[in-house]
């Protein structure tokens, strides 16, 4: 069953996951991560959205941005 669409926020500040399958980890080697976050910052400047924090782990990432 598909998920329900979410509320957009007042604040447009947006809580952003991704996450292994079966807690399997993302990235398994630093290059993998290194690609992630060059992926990301193009991205970041392209949308110019903020990006207020991020936390890099084995199985998931996780971010807080502000979307115009």
């Amino acid at each position: 069953m598909p998920r329900v669409a979410r509320i957009k926020s007042k604040s447009k500040i947006y809580h952003i996951m991704i996450r292994g399958i079966n807690q399997q980890n993302i990235f398994s080697i630093d290059e993998d991560d290194e690609k992630f976050m060059a992926i990301l910052a193009k991205y970041h400047k392209k949308s110019e959205y903020e990006i207020y924090a991020y936390c890099l782990m084995d199985n998931h990432k996780k971010r807080g941005q502000i979307l115009s």
